[in-house]
């Protein structure tokens, strides 16, 4: 037996009940986190968006209405337009916004390794946001970076050489990479970049705060189940247990338990009670039986021993008594055997007979044997011995009866 099974109901209970709370906290632990770190991820991406978007759409919306603008003054450079609005739309925030491409003309827009790989990644893939927090020297950041394709409006700057305005011919040479742009191309993208230490460590806080009140919730509903199941189930079964216990050490089979329910426990409680009346009229049963027997036995006119399989007197009558020069009180406990002169061949012949034969034995056929009293003389008797079975064991009934006279 597993040393589980050795333990108490209530034990196991409690223990089972521990693991349950253990269990059920360790998975609102994580499903808490998980959302929590979902939101965070959702909310960093939804405003990276917005921004990167706003970049973006102002940077086409400039290369379609500007045209010799940017000639008398450079701010008015799409380009410029763009970052110049990321700036303002971030100030004062953690945000950090810039426009950056592999083929960078200032050296400020130098991609750094992580925006060199999404930007390799892009080739091919116009329209294809990609965001993840990625772990640095500086702590968390959320990285977000969505692709700037090339649309018509900006072929007519950065297409063919010829073709070009004035104001881009004059700052980049024939031959610089500014131009040759194709339609639907990715020339480079909007990175964004949000330190996110400070909101995972209210995260947390929220995190410990939230888990606090669930673990209290989960205490109470847990509680009332234990003091129901306790009430219901397990105190039932201990009293039931108890009264077992009870009945074994005392013998007192007047125990009953009382009935409050119809389900599982009380009809264990009801089944209880039935046994404890069949086992307390079997007793009495038994003690009339055996009476019925004492009373038949002493009618006889013959000597009457019931005797176990190894020889032990459990029952004998008058008779018997006058026969072995012994009293009742006396004879029981004693040895039938020893006051046979051929004992060992009438325990052999027995065991031959019965235990060999088992219940279909019957009544062995009369014998004829000589006895030997309490004080020393020899009678002549015929010996007829029956046998009864009671929970398997042999028990052994003969009749003596003296040969020539009682």
């Amino acid at each position: 037996m597993s040393w589980f099974g050795k333990l108490k109901i209530s034990t196991k209970f409690n223990l089972i009940l521990s693991l349950l709370i253990f269990s059920l906290f360790l998975a609102a632990s994580f499903l808490t986190f998980d959302s929590q770190e979902s939101l965070i991820t959702k909310s960093a991406a939804d405003n990276a968006r917005i921004i990167a978007r706003q970049i973006i759409e102002t940077h086409l919306y400039m290369s379609y209405v500007v045209r010799g603008e940017p000639d008398n003054n450079n701010n008015l450079v799409p380009q410029t337009v763009a970052t110049q609005i990321a700036k303002r739309t971030t100030e004062g925030s953690s945000y950090y916004v810039r426009q950056v491409s592999l083929r960078y003309r200032n050296p400020d827009n130098r991609p750094d390794r992580y925006e060199t790989r999404i930007l390799r990644e892009f080739v091919g893939k116009p329209g294809h946001e990609v965001y993840e927090v990625v772990n640095s020297l500086r702590g968390k950041s959320f990285r977000y970076m969505l692709p700037m394709v090339a649309e018509k409006s900006c072929l007519e700057c950065h297409g063919d050489y010829e073709k070009a305005p004035d104001y881009i011919r004059s700052r980049f040479p024939q031959g610089h990479f500014s131009y040759n742009y194709r339609e639907r191309e990715v020339i480079g993208a909007v990175s964004v970049i949000i330190p996110i230490d400070a909101l995972y460590r209210r995260m947390w806080v929220n995190l410990a705060f939230d888990l606090c009140i669930q673990v209290v919730i989960l205490f109470l509903i847990l509680s009332v189940m234990a003091v129901f199941v306790r009430k219901t189930i397990i105190n039932p079964i201990g009293f039931v247990s108890a009264t077992i216990k009870d009945v074994t050490r005392t013998g007192d089979l007047k125990k009953r338990l009382p009935k409050t329910t119809d389900d599982e426990m009380g009809e264990l409680v009801g089944a209880f009670n039935k046994l404890m009346e069949e086992m307390g009229r079997k007793p009495m049963q038994s003690r009339e039986s055996d009476e019925r027997y004492r009373k038949f036995i002493e009618m006889a006119r013959s000597a009457v021993v019931t005797f176990m399989e190894d020889g032990k007197i459990v029952i004998s009558n008058q008779r018997a008594e006058k026969l072995f020069g012994l009293s009742r009180q006396a004879l029981l406990g004693d040895d039938i055997f020893k006051f046979f002169e051929d004992d060992e061949a009438l325990r052999a012949s027995l065991a031959d007979f019965y235990l060999n034969k088992g219940r279909d034995a019957g009544l062995r056929e009369v014998t004829r044997h000589t006895i030997r009293d309490f004080r020393g003389q020899e009678v002549k008797v015929d010996v007829a011995i029956s046998v009864a079975w009671t929970d398997n064991i042999p028990m052994f009934t003969a009749i003596l009866r003296r040969v020539g006279g009682e």
